[in-house]
């Protein structure tokens, strides 16, 4: 344990010093304050309902920008956009290791590989986690000043509501940041574990749930995909009906998200871990 911890702190140590790891944490916020508040208030205060907030009516797009509904604002990008720039997070982190060949010096003279690894993965944990903390924070203190603005109520989520939104925002950033840890270990770098992980959130799964619109036997597999877990655990927080931010859905339950999300996190930690612990480093 101790060894592990000093591992995760190593990689912590390196993360706070790389401008990669700060451009991309910083600019999921940015999005995530621009397209859930910024443009949504220019719409409101503009006098037109526009395609921007999705031609909802006036109050109710108020309402979705006041202190009370950031649990379930801030989700909803998390699924698509958060979730592809966490998945670049996970492949760099893990990816760039062969490329720099910093892998060969860690597991040929520091702990053993599964020490290593497990530091990492440790680390990439703490980030998401401290993520979507911020990045909650960050939606109630501009929902705060929207609502001062607009003379509304200050009000506060709900405690549970609240760590409903942090749970789902950690389940569905931790599976993609943990999936793009899988990726760049299995691509041995991050240029193509990058590019092959946005065509899969992008591209692939959107496809293959069209085809299962017209191919039905299909749908038993696309309902279980990993953007299909998440997209529904960010659709479970919805409350407001309309339609919904792109990659967020409303095929599995609130507990089959949960369920198949934790399968994916420990298929992609099992897997990763395996991978470094039997390949060879070259």
């Amino acid at each position: 344990m101790r060894d592990l911890l000093a591992s995760a702190m190593a990689e912590m140590l390196r993360l706070r010093k790389w401008p990669a790891f700060w451009i991309i944490l910083g600019t999921w916020v940015l999005l995530n304050l621009t397209f859930s508040y910024l443009f949504n208030y220019l719409d409101y205060t503009g006098g037109e309902q526009n395609s921007m907030s999705d031609n909802l009516p006036k109050d109710v797009l108020l309402q979705q920008m006041l202190p009370a509904a950031v649990p379930e604002v801030f989700t909803q990008g998390m699924a698509m956009f958060g979730g592809a720039l966490m998945l670049i997070l996970g492949a760099l982190v893990m990816g760039s290791g062969y490329g720099w060949g910093t892998w060969k010096t860690v597991l040929t003279q520091g702990p053993s590989r599964i020490t290593a690894v497990g530091g990492v993965l440790v680390s990439l944990a703490v980030v998401v986690g401290s993520l979507v903390v911020v990045a909650f924070l960050a939606d109630v203190a501009v929902a705060s000043l929207i609502a001062v603005s607009q003379s509304q109520s200050l009000a506060l989520p709900a405690l549970s509501q609240s760590l409903h939104g942090i749970l789902t925002g950690a389940m569905i950033l931790g599976m993609w940041t943990l999936a793009g840890a899988l990726i760049g270990t299995i691509a041995r770098g991050p240029a193509l574990a990058v590019g092959l992980g946005l065509v899969w959130v992008l591209v692939v799964e959107n496809l293959l749930r069209g085809v299962s619109g017209i191919f039905g036997p299909l749908e038993a597999v696309t309902d279980r995909l990993p953007g299909t877990a998440a997209g529904s655990l960010a659709g479970a927080m919805r409350t407001v009906d309309g339609p919904a931010t792109p990659g967020v859905l409303d095929i599995l339950s609130r507990s089959e998200s949960l369920i198949v999300l934790g399968i994916y996190l420990l298929v992609f930690t099992v897997g990763t871990m395996w991978l470094v612990h039997r390949r060879d480093l070259v």
